[in-house]
């Protein structure tokens, strides 16, 4: 299996005036693609701070990373940018959809922001939100959906770009039991189309939906990290 995603000593701090704060301490980590990898640890424990370095949000400190065998501390902001647009799809606790619009332009942005043309931006996000059982709410606003349809138009959103990658941060945490039943289906059904997924969670059930669950406690890779 190719590996995705390798991280070797990767560290993280932060400088405050009087201290520093050291919320990554040397992560080593392997991810193969194609895998569908849960994250667990307690709060604080660095979890979400390794799923924004993975995802090119953030750099380390030290450490060495390698993103599809790129080397990504080689990488200007600029080309972080372009690879977070195309090879990688964000998924968030809180949906962080544009209140304003209907959820079909929700999903179009990574499109628009690709150079994709309009008439094939509304085509190509017309059919992803039909792919997560949402075609008949394309107008929709998110005021007017239910969480889990919010998280589904998020959902819908990360893939459009048919990306290599979805990282996804607490996606069940907003959603009652039967919303995040249905969003880890969907989770299930890009692993089994080959999509990687590396998904945050403090829930057992939904981690076991995982193949391999990962430890992470004070800045360290505890079990699972190869």
């Amino acid at each position: 299996m190719a590996l995705i995603i390798e991280l070797k000593g990767v560290t993280k701090s932060y400088a405050l005036p009087k201290i520093s704060i050291d919320v990554l301490r040397g992560v080593d980590l392997e991810v193969g693609a194609g895998e569908f990898v849960a994250v667990m640890g307690p709060s604080g424990s660095g979890k979400s701070t390794l799923l924004n370095i993975i995802g090119c949000l953030d750099r380390p400190t030290t450490g060495a990373y390698k993103f599809e065998g790129v080397d990504i501390n080689t990488k200007s902001d600029n080309e972080l940018a372009e690879i977070r647009n195309r090879r990688i799809g964000f998924i968030f606790q809180s949906f962080n959809l544009l209140p304003r619009v209907p959820a079909w332009k929700n999903v179009e942005l990574p499109l628009l922001y690709s150079g994709v043309p309009a008439t094939q931006r509304k085509t190509l996000s017309l059919s992803v939100l039909a792919s997560v059982g949402l075609g008949e709410r394309a107008e929709h606003k998110p005021s007017e959906l239910s969480g889990g349809e919010q998280q589904r138009v998020a959902i819908a959103r990360a893939i459009v770009n048919n990306p290599a990658i979805i990282l996804a941060d607490e996606p069940t945490g907003n959603l009652d039991s039967k919303s995040g039943a249905e969003v880890m289906e969907i989770f299930s059904g890009l692993h089994r189309q080959g999509v990687t997924v590396i998904m945050v969670t403090h829930e057992r059930d939904i981690a076991d939906r995982a193949e391999r669950i990962i430890t992470i406690k004070d800045g360290v890779c505890l079990h699972g990290c190869f």
